[in-house]
């Protein structure tokens, strides 16, 4: 990974500046297309990783992982075990002040922590990762304990995104949560400036940043249709196209253009169809497994993604801790696929519908093939796109899918954890379906584990149990596919998509 990025900063600053570009760029100006307005920007409303893209630049947390993936102070300057593990000492950074000109200190962190795992927060999705937290003691003005009911491995890692965003505790008292989803403030590098719903977030550099200030102003515009975004790029009107908005058969189209070029890096992201495991013929662990080996997963990849994938034999990618390198996918086997189908009772020609991503060509190539190797066993499969945001806040919570529903999850804290139990815990947002006492067990197990060797193994045997009842079609994980104009200097492209821009420049 750093190799890559030396490679790619020394690339990219040394390019020559194309004509096209420099006639329509705007110096000092940095424009970024995003496939998706979250809607919201507080912390504690989202899950969603084109949230992250833009608020890292926002808010700040009390720890910080960038694109190295290596974990380090953020607005904690240092911490402390103790008690076991059950008591963790944060160390405020001072002198740091709120895009409102408030002051961060330790009432910031205890008002910020109270609310997440407080009423509002339990109207979110973000709760559940931060429920080890018991509660949040001031000690001094940069002093805070938090206090756990059981050790949590992953907490620090936690702390450096979404939920665990320091939010200013007199703008919010004072103008409230619907106010500051539209109007966020934090201690970021950047402050919001202007927020035009489905059309762009335009932040300013803010010159009082702790950690310096940036170089330039961001729009951030949200571009839902691929071939838009690579039109706006090739043209010069945006600088960055960020994942998952370019399709792999547009990677040619953006290397052949003079001015831009697709910059590719290894990513936690990974790709699969879930099964409801309540109603339909999918209701039956028989079928589902005949469903994943009527499926030649790897010919998708070689034919759809062009390389830029990996097979994965459960929910999470290589790069993800409690990942088996020796745990094998399912095998094609359509012949065995049609004999379980026949156990199951399955008739030739009955039907399942796969519900996806109306925006993300890609994966509608995908669902194409899907439906293809589904029909040479027998079953007809219908696709029902939505919109991003419908599928991801009313389809699937509400338990209203099809059969078969699309599910990208970016494993932004490189855990099993992070995935397995908001995907297989009983009544967790994304399992609206299934509840496994067993399965549960093992999930609340390895959140108190403390010896990592002990806990990898269990969250490997969390996915051979997940395998052993088929409850997604694991299909690969993606890279993430960056498109850079030539103009921009400096930039690190991030695996979770969340980049921060401090650093990055533009040539004039």
């Amino acid at each position: 990974m750093k190799q890559n990025k030396r490679v790619l900063n020394g690339a990219i600053a040394g390019m020559a500046l194309s004509a096209a570009f420099s006639a329509s760029a705007q110096a000092g100006s940095l424009t970024i297309a995003s496939p998706q307005d979250p809607g919201s920007w507080d912390p504690i409303d989202t899950f969603l990783v084109n949230w992250a893209s833009v608020a890292t630049n926002i808010f700040d947390g009390l720890t910080y992982r960038g694109p190295d993936l290596e974990l380090v102070p953020g607005l904690a300057t240092e911490w402390e075990e103790l008690d076991d593990g059950t008591r963790i000492r944060f160390t405020l950074r001072e002198g740091v002040t709120f895009h409102n000109g408030e002051p961060f200190n330790a009432e910031a962190v205890k008002f910020t922590f109270d609310r997440l795992l407080g009423e509002e927060g339990g109207q979110g999705p973000q709760r559940s990762n931060y429920t080890a937290i018991e509660s949040v003691e001031v000690i001094d003005e940069y002093t805070v304990d938090f206090h756990l009911n059981e050790p949590d491995p992953v907490l620090l890692t936690k702390l450096a995104g979404y939920g665990a965003m320091i939010v200013p505790p007199e703008y919010l008292t004072e103008h409230g949560d619907e106010h500051f989803n539209t109007h966020p403030v934090g201690t970021g590098p950047f402050k919001v400036v202007e927020y035009n719903p489905r059309e762009d977030v335009q932040l300013e550099a803010f010159a009082d940043h702790w950690g310096g200030a940036p170089k330039l102003d961001v729009t951030y515009r949200f571009i839902s249709e691929p071939s838009t975004a690579v039109a706006e790029l090739q043209a010069g009107r945006v600088d960055i196209v960020i994942p998952p908005t370019i399709p792999i058969g547009m990677i040619d189209t953006i290397n052949n253009h003079d001015g831009a070029s697709i910059v590719s890096v290894a990513s936690p992201t990974v790709e699969a169809i879930r099964f409801n495991t309540q109603s339909g013929i999918t209701a039956d662990e028989r079928v589902r497994k005949a469903l994943i080996m009527a499926v030649d997963r790897q010919a998708i990849i070689d034919s759809i993604l062009a390389g830029e994938g990996e097979m994965i034999a459960s929910f999470q990618g290589a790069q993800s801790f409690g990942n088996d390198p020796d745990m094998e996918p399912l095998p094609y086997d359509p012949q065995q696929a049609r004999k379980l189908l026949d156990e199951a009772g399955v008739e030739q020609g009955a039907t399942v519908q796969i519900d996806v991503r109306g925006n993300d060509a890609t994966f509608g190539e995908v669902a194409q093939v899907v439906a293809s190797y589904l029909q040479g066993v027998g079953i007809t499969a219908s696709i029902q796109p939505y919109e991003t945001n419908v599928l991801l806040n009313d389809i699937i919570p509400a338990g209203r899918t099809g059969e078969m529903f699309q599910q990208k999850w970016g494993g932004w804290t490189f855990d099993f954890d992070n995935t397995a139990y908001l995907m297989y815990h009983t009544g967790e947002r994304w399992n609206p379906y299934d509840s496994d006492a067993e399965l549960d067990e093992m999930l609340e197990a390895q959140r108190s584990i403390t010896d990592q060797e002990e806990r990898e193994t269990l969250l490997q045997a969390i996915a051979q149990y997940t395998q052993d009842r088929a409850l997604e079609m694991p299909l690969y994980s993606i890279n993430a596919l960056y498109g850079v104009s030539d103009r921009v200097e400096n930039f690190e492209p991030a695996p979770d998509n969340r980049m921060r821009l401090t650093n990055v420049d533009v040539s004039e």
